[in-house]
């Protein structure tokens, strides 16, 4: 695994080999450093995949939820066609899809309510 961040506003994290319960840790720290520079894209690059497990596949999901307040895409790359297969399966590449909200500080404020 390695991070690319010589674009903070679209940081890569490149995956290679397996993801698995032993090897999803390494890559959730990478994915919250990441997202602490709270950017625009956050790219997960999976071009040299070759295993994905549900520990793996639940990163991607975290990577997802974790940048949702700051309006952060989620986007991946390099999708091997059996990693397409599973998020398709599971829900995971609907979820992907779904727009961000807007980052909370950017939302109006509500008038109170009266009386």
């Amino acid at each position: 695994m390695s991070t690319d961040h010589s674009d903070p506003r679209s940081p890569v994290i490149t995956v290679a080999g397996e993801l698995t319960f032993t090897t999803a840790g390494p890559l959730r720290t990478a994915v919250d450093r990441a997202l602490d520079g709270r950017p625009a894209v956050l790219v997960l690059d999976f071009t040299g995949l070759l295993f994905i497990d549900s520990t793996g596949l639940s990163v991607i999901v975290h990577a997802w939820r974790e940048g949702q307040p700051a309006g952060t895409l989620i986007r991946l790359r390099g999708t091997p066609r059996f990693l397409s297969t599973i998020l398709d399966m599971t829900g995971v590449s609907g979820l992907l899809a779904r727009p961000s909200p807007a980052p909370s500080a950017a939302a109006p404020e509500r008038p109170a309510a009266s009386g």
